[in-house]
């Protein structure tokens, strides 16, 4: 953790892990799925300890708190050190998460076995006899 005092909105978003690569986080910024006080801002921003950042990718939503400022990417347990997720926020993205995975436990499924090797013969059969 550094003591800066301001850093670039996208190099924050990418040392606390809310995006793969420095260039994911500018690019989603860029693209307005990254607010700061309900504005939207430029990658080029600078971020400070106690602003309000909101965060959207696919369908989730993270309403965040900053913290920490760092600019070195460090393992996820310091890297949530550098913001706190409020509990509203925490508590719409777990229950869309759960809705989720009900959802796809509901979806029907295609069986998933393969052919063996009588099925297999027979069908590479039906392939030749087509051609």
């Amino acid at each position: 953790m550094t003591d800066q005092a301001a850093l670039r909105i996208d190099k924050w978003l990418w040392a606390a892990r809310f995006y793969k690569t420095r260039a994911l986080a500018a690019k989603a910024v860029q693209g307005g799925h990254v607010h700061v006080g309900g504005q939207r801002v430029k990658a080029a921003r600078a971020l400070r300890v106690g602003e309000r950042v909101r965060i959207h990718r696919d369908s989730l939503v993270w309403e965040i708190e900053v913290r920490e400022i760092s600019a070195q990417r460090g393992p996820a347990s310091l890297a949530q050190r550098l913001y706190a997720e409020t509990d509203d926020s925490r508590a719409r993205r777990e229950a869309l998460i759960a809705q989720r995975r009900l959802d796809r436990q509901a979806a029907p499924r295609p069986p998933v076995e393969r052919p063996d090797k009588r099925s297999r013969r027979r069908l590479l059969e039906v392939k030749r006899s087509r051609d």
